[in-house]
């Protein structure tokens, strides 16, 4: 489907952007140009020394904020596809500075929504968070709002051959600030700290999060919030896996945080569908019922008490299990 596009991707500098350009160029050869937008000059340039244009000449870099309504424009000019990635996302930094969230994560979000209705694009597929799912903290409440905006934008697309539609997932294994690269660098001292003894997490790595974006754009019809089927595992067993034998000193949960990551809450149910290997909440506001989706896409409603969150899930990974990812996904030189 990347065939003769042109794809762009905002906050194409981060952990997950760098996976989707190698991904997609190596994948995709037949691509006709590939955009990272992004705020950061030296990320960019880094990312330059990895993909040059004259090995990849389809790659382009694209200083700009999505702050900046017309830089976006500028940027998205013979652009058909669009991941949107860039955010804000520190939960703690959220709380101290809400303001500057809002401006990138909401504001933003609907400044990238404009531009696209204004320059021929076909699709976007908009990066969103478990923390949207029932928010308790700013970070979380932003991308709900965002991910309302995206949603809702299919609203007046008229006659435009454009869709939007939403990926949420939690906290991509590995990535920066998440607790797997804290425990390995804290396993050394003698003690590792948990939050709280009963948290889980689910698990999802940035290979199976860019597999989910590009399902999305082959299966979206425009609308949806997707969100993926992954194994939970518990916070004691990560600790375990990681340094067998180190005291847990229980600590206490921080501001705005769950014990159980949810993705979608008892209030979805209503609209949400089970695709197979994905669910889909289905906008409340649209002509097209959980039913007859369901019948167009060939799957099932899910029960009226639906409530996915990691703790109630069926699939816990094991120990070995998670030092196996660690090792596959993480540290390649992970040993115990």
């Amino acid at each position: 489907m990347l065939a003769g596009k042109s794809v762009l991707i905002t906050g194409g500098t981060g952990s997950f952007g760098k996976h989707f350009v190698r991904h997609v160029l190596n994948a995709h050869p037949e691509i006709r140009r590939l955009v990272v937008l992004s705020r950061d000059e030296l990320k960019q340039y880094d990312m330059a020394q990895e993909f040059p244009t004259d090995r990849y000449p389809g790659m382009r870099f694209f200083l700009g904020d999505v702050r900046d309504e017309a830089r976006l424009r500028r940027a998205l000019e013979g652009i058909d596809i669009v991941v949107h990635a860039a955010a804000l996302k520190q939960v703690p930094a959220a709380e101290y500075n809400p303001f500057e969230f809002i401006k990138t994560n909401v504001l933003g979000a609907q400044n990238l929504i404009d531009a696209c209705l204004d320059t021929g694009v076909e699709m976007v597929i908009a990066l969103s968070t478990d923390k949207a799912a029932g928010p308790v903290n700013l970070y979380g409440a932003t991308k709900l709002c965002s991910d309302k905006l995206f949603i809702a934008a299919n609203n007046i697309v008229g006659s435009r051959p454009l869709r939007f539609s939403v990926v949420r997932y939690g906290n991509v294994m590995g990535s920066r600030g998440s607790v797997i690269p804290f425990f390995l660098k804290m396993r050394g001292e003698g003690r590792l700290p948990i939050t709280h003894p009963d948290m889980t997490r689910f698990n999802i790595t940035l290979e199976e999060a860019i597999k989910m974006v590009f399902w999305s754009m082959e299966n979206g019809l425009g609308g949806e919030i997707f969100v993926p089927k992954l194994p939970s595992y518990r916070i004691t067993d990560l600790a375990e896996a990681i340094a067998p034998g180190v005291r847990q000193d229980i600590v206490g949960t921080r501001p705005g945080e769950k014990i159980h990551e949810e993705m979608i809450v008892p209030a979805d149910a209503a609209t949400t569908v089970n695709l197979g290997d994905y669910y889909a909440i289905l906008p409340a506001t649209r002509g097209v019922t959980p039913q007859e989706y369901a019948k167009h896409q060939a799957c099932e409603p899910v029960a009226a008490s639906f409530h996915y969150h990691s703790g109630n899930n069926e699939n816990f990974l094991g120990i070995d299990e998670l030092r196996a990812l660690i090792r596959a996904h993480v540290d390649p030189d992970f040993a115990v």
